[in-house]
């Protein structure tokens, strides 16, 4: 199984978050489980950075840093996803969360998510 981290899970894991369950957490640690966070997380994150919505305990390079520290992989936002995006149903309206559905439905991942609006979508979750 490749999972997909939604953004929130990308910043508990950054954060050391109680949160993550600790049967999520305990996958995340396994050395040999693929975990991948999206382009889309960081563009997301970034963008939380500069309006002032989400303070980091570090600088942005030194998120992504972190973030390949924890041993998780970068999903680039590829032409097949965008194509993906545009036949997916209308039932959320993020365009973040949409298009790591997106991806997840094109890749054959499972995404890991807290938000319960990805249950509408024909789409992998863990332990979902």
């Amino acid at each position: 199984m490749v999972i997909l981290l939604d953004t929130h899970f990308v910043i508990w894991a950054l954060a050391g978050d109680g949160r993550i369950s600790k049967a999520h957490l305990k996958l995340l640690e396994d050395p040999g489980q693929l975990v991948r966070v999206s382009l889309a997380s960081i563009w997301e994150i970034t963008i939380k950075l500069s309006i002032g919505k989400l303070k980091l305990q570090a600088s942005l390079p030194e998120t992504m840093h972190n973030i390949r520290a924890l041993g998780f992989g970068l999903l680039p936002m590829e032409e097949q996803h965008f194509f993906a995006l545009s036949a997916l149903p209308h039932h959320h309206r993020d365009p973040f969360d949409r298009m790591l559905i997106a991806q997840a439905k094109h890749e054959g991942m499972h995404i890991l998510t807290a938000d319960k609006h990805f249950k509408t979508y024909d789409v992998k979750l863990v332990g979902g």
